[in-house]
């Protein structure tokens, strides 16, 4: 299979039929390092008018997501590679619930999908988590809806910030479930 780099974070794997394996997984690696934002992705549909959207994502640890919420999409996540929360909340900022994920095999469960938009972010587990993302398409910029409550990922220290005390209040909730 034959990838194009749109930018330094997306590729696209052409033609009708799409197959990843390691040597895209090697090459996701290698532009996660060199990303600014820290993440990379091959998408797997020819483009953003397609109504399903499937991406094999590669998210370093350091990556700050800013919870976000799709209207009027599904989103399902399968585990490739690494240990991620997946931190729900309500509209005011107060965590719903948190899916913790990791690869087949393990004491986690592998997939989620979450089917109404709720704000959502990620904290990453492991040096580097690999998911396969599905959505429903089309791709419209600007149709996500930003939390509020959350720092722009351009402020980083406010946004690095947001995230220690995050990963603090979660494994607060983590120990108390336990």
């Amino acid at each position: 299979m034959s990838l194009v780099q749109k930018s330094p974070e997306v590729f696209l794997a052409e033609g009708p039929i799409a197959a990843v394996g390691q040597a895209e997984i090697n090459t996701l690696k290698a532009a996660v390092k060199a990303s600014p934002k820290r993440r990379a992705r091959i998408n797997a549909h020819p483009d953003g008018d397609d109504s399903l959207h499937e991406m094999i994502i590669a998210i370093d640890a350091s990556s700050y997501i800013r919870p976000h919420k799709h209207p009027g999409k599904s989103e399902a996540f399968h585990i490739v590679e690494g240990e991620v929360d997946i931190v729900v909340f309500n509209d005011d900022g107060e965590i719903e619930r948190v899916v913790e994920l990791g690869p087949p095999g393990g004491t986690r469960p592998f997939y989620y999908r979450m089917s109404n938009a709720f704000f959502h972010t990620l904290i990453i587990r492991s040096d580097l988590l690999i998911v396969h993302e599905i959505t429903n398409g089309p791709f419209r910029p600007g149709a996500s809806v930003f939390a509020d409550f959350a720092p722009e990922d351009s402020d980083t220290a406010k946004a690095a910030a947001y995230q220690a005390d995050l990963v603090r209040r979660v494994a607060a909730l983590q120990d108390a479930a336990a």
